[in-house]
């Protein structure tokens, strides 16, 4: 198996520029920000973190390509990092502290590129969490002090917390009805929304979570995460790993149940 120590500890580094970056404008009364085509924000700090990243990778890893929300795709190659600088720009920018970046490194094989290194760091929170393929899953302030993560034992619907991000999103895609019939049959549901329910499943505080239309900068570093701490990552449609354009993830004992009621 391949050793992602130096990746993983690359990724850290990475994160730990981008925290300055972020955290810098963070609440910043004069922080830019515009719409883009696809109507969604994106910050002056969004730019900047992203850039930075992208300018470490190329003195770094010049062979590795790089896909981010805000600069798109360079370069080419059997290893791809993916960054999202900010998830949950729409918090960031109005002060609420639910946000990360989100950086991952992805590599080519025989089933398609797969998320093998995820580092999701939370400064506002005050959390990190990250994993490497065969390494297994932390959270802490470094990687000398960590906590392993496992995802919960919960096996079954009535007794599981459920997070999501939003109603609409269901809606629009014509799953509504079976969203809110799982809600139903859950013990408990809370739209904590972007990175962070993903991260309670691979702590163990959250069994099930689900998203309708996500990208791949959304789900990487969250589904090798997920998965390292014992957890399932697919698309609704079953096929593992982040490259569906939706997201559910679980304890594993749950998942099918879940992918029951959200295809319906």
């Amino acid at each position: 198996m391949p050793d992602y120590h130096d990746d993983l500890r690359l990724a850290h580094v990475l994160a730990d520029a981008a925290d300055s970056t972020t955290m810098e404008r963070f609440k910043a009364l004069d922080l830019k920000v515009e719409t883009k085509p696809d109507m969604t924000p994106v910050s002056e700090a969004d730019k900047a973190a992203e850039e930075l990243i992208r300018g470490s990778l190329q003195r770094t890893r010049p062979r590795d390509a790089v896909l981010g929300e805000e600069f798109g795709s360079e370069g080419g190659g059997p290893r791809r990092w993916v960054v999202d600088p900010i998830d949950g720009t729409k918090n960031y920018v109005r002060g609420v502290p639910v946000w990360a970046t989100l950086i991952a490194l992805m590599e080519r094989g025989e089933g398609g590129d797969r998320p093998v290194v995820g580092v999701v760091s939370a400064p506002a929170l005050g959390r990190r969490w990250w994993a490497a393929e065969g390494l297994g899953a932390y959270t802490g302030r470094s990687l000398s002090s960590a906590t392993r993560l496992a995802v919960s034992r919960v096996s079954r619907l009535s007794d599981a917390s459920f997070a999501y991000s939003s109603l609409s999103g269901w809606e629009e895609r014509g799953k509504l009805n079976g969203f809110l019939d799982l809600t139903r049959a859950c013990w408990r549901t809370r739209g904590y929304g972007d990175f962070w329910p993903y991260m309670m499943v691979a702590e163990g505080s959250v069994d099930i979570c689900a998203e309708p239309e996500l990208s791949l900068w959304d789900m990487a570093a969250n589904a090798v995460i997920v998965q390292e701490a014992g957890g399932r990552f697919t698309g609704l449609d079953g096929v593992p790993g982040p490259n569906s354009g939706d997201a559910a993830a679980s304890n594993g004992l749950l998942h099918g149940a879940m992918l029951d009621y959200l295809r319906s």
